[in-house]
């Protein structure tokens, strides 16, 4: 055995980062197991909300990008934009998102081994980790989406309704809005979020099984921006995005970030609400209080799940997914206080 640990995170994304430097400030002895080489690289949006910009500072990190105004949601001949009114977003590559997390959790003196936990053995006392000579208090899964502790668990739920992916690219052209624009097509949503001087970012959400090319030739008003000799990534894919966990708590083990369960990537709250799960998990285990998690996790995430769950389900009925934008742009403040009850 490596030593009992008061941690071992699973996972290095986002989720299991944060978590490990919200850990190491608080005083416990944390190692994480990632078996994936720095930066790891994700098919998402990439635009930060303001409170995760928040958050994020308030961890004492500056994370390279681009400043976002708000949201504008186009479809045909309508569009509606809001502003946040709490500070500017940022259009950050989650390569340097991970970087920057990294830096900070090596300088806290966290340990990142190259291990995968996919096995889990707990007691009263603790959680033992089958060929990694691991063993700690308290194992924190955050080893993503598909996340192998949870399903090692049993802990997954069959989910219903027909599967969504998500596909990103990056482009090499200057930026045309400051806003995160969403475009809302018949059979797929079109993500665009600055980046940087020369960069924007497009994520396609969609059931449809098909290239990416063959999706973004559903918005041609934005296809006609995307010269293919402009890309300068490769299509990277995630999915099916909905994912549904029995529970955020099993004995000793805590589920944190997508692990914990994810509805879709819809309102791209992802990182915000992976940075508030890892700092309500660390503070009920700081103050003795573990059996908290689950209820302070459901309130700091649940207008976030309600307002995906009810956008979602507006997008999988065809008559109101056509209306979505027309009746957000008859309601400007409606859709400003949303937009803004999300960031």
């Amino acid at each position: 055995m490596n030593g009992d640990h008061d941690l071992v995170i699973a996972g290095g994304g986002p989720a299991g980062l944060a978590t490990a430097l919200h850990a190491a400030r608080a005083g416990l002895d944390t190692v994480i197991a990632e078996p994936r080489r720095t930066p790891v690289d994700k098919a998402c949006g990439e635009g930060l909300m303001p409170s995760a910009v928040r958050a994020l500072t308030a961890l004492g990190l500056e994370i390279p990008g681009h400043p976002l105004t708000g949201i504008r949601y186009l479809q045909g001949p309508h569009q509606v934009q809001a502003a946040f009114r709490h500070g500017p977003g940022l259009g950050a590559r989650r390569t340097g998102l991970h970087s920057a997390l990294h830096r900070a959790v090596l300088d806290a003196g966290v340990r990142v081994l190259p291990l995968r936990v996919e096995e889990v053995r707990q007691d009263t006392t603790g959680v033992t980790l089958p060929g990694t000579g691991l063993r700690a208090r308290w194992l924190i899964a955050a080893d993503g989406l598909h996340s192998p502790v949870r399903r090692f668990l049993g802990l997954g739920v069959k989910t219903r309704g027909t599967p969504r992916y998500g596909l990103r690219r990056h482009y090499a052209v200057p930026p045309w809005s400051p806003y995160i624009e969403v475009y809302w097509g018949a059979q797929a949503e079109a993500y665009v979020t600055p980046l940087g001087p020369e960069l924007v970012g497009v994520a396609l959400l969609t059931a449809r099984r098909a290239p990416f090319a063959a999706q973004l030739a559903g918005f041609p008003e934005l296809a006609a921006r995307l010269a293919p000799a402009a890309a300068v990534t490769a299509v990277r894919g995630a999915g099916p995005l909905r994912q549904a966990a029995r529970t955020r708590a099993h004995g000793r083990v805590l589920f944190v970030g997508d692990a914990a369960g994810y509805i879709d990537a819809l309102t791209g709250e992802g990182v915000c609400l992976a940075l508030a799960g890892a700092e309500a998990l660390v503070a009920n285990l700081r103050r003795g209080t573990p059996h908290r998690y689950e209820t302070d996790w459901s309130r700091a995430t649940r207008r976030h799940r309600l307002l995906t769950e009810l956008l979602l389900r507006a997008r999988q009925q065809p008559v109101l997914a056509q209306r979505i934008t027309p009746t957000a742009a008859r309601l400007p403040r409606l859709f400003a206080a949303t937009v803004n009850a999300l960031a």
